[in-house]
């Protein structure tokens, strides 16, 4: 249970990131879920419902997404 919600609040983080963020960025829908549960990871893991852990993702989430849009750049 605790790894559906883990993919369900990734997916939502990195989506949420990936609208906050500026300019393009490179990766599809999958990519940015696997980066969004990373994000989680780096923000903090929304268990419980706490709305601070949710925002704590998201942040996680901009900043993973960020630095992967600056890796891709680089290519």
């Amino acid at each position: 249970m605790n790894l559906i919600l883990l993919l369900v609040f990734g997916a939502i983080a990195g989506g949420v990131a990936k609208w906050l963020l500026p300019g393009k960025c490179p990766a599809g829908w999958v990519p940015t879920i696997v980066l969004g549960v990373i994000g989680s990871f780096v923000g903090g893991i929304p268990f419980g419902g706490h709305p601070a852990g949710f925002v704590g993702s998201v942040a996680g989430a901009c900043v993973v997404l960020f630095i992967y849009s600056i890796w891709q750049d680089d290519k």
